[in-house]
């Protein structure tokens, strides 16, 4: 079981929660939504990275990608999201 340290802030919220204290915003279920979109765009955000491939493997990902009408790049990314996803 992880402990967290709560700061000032937090505490002050927990407490009115326990006392009863807090009250349901209006549209919850909309505005649950909102906040739930919020957080799935904050988590899907994407990272650069940097690999080192020989100039025959980039010229062929380039023509694959040319027959497929896509990015190259779009291709590598796809590529490498189904092989972790299997």
């Amino acid at each position: 079981m992880k402990i967290y340290q709560l700061d000032p802030e937090e505490e002050d919220i927990l407490k009115a929660f326990e006392e009863g204290k807090l009250v349901r915003v209006k549209n919850f279920e909309k505005e649950k939504k909102m906040l739930q979109e919020a957080a799935r765009n904050t988590l899907n955000k994407t990272k650069n990275i940097n690999l080192r491939l020989s100039e025959k493997v980039v010229h062929k990902l380039k023509a694959k990608a040319a027959e497929e009408g896509i990015p190259y790049q779009t291709l590598a990314a796809s590529v490498l999201h189904k092989f972790v996803n299997k």
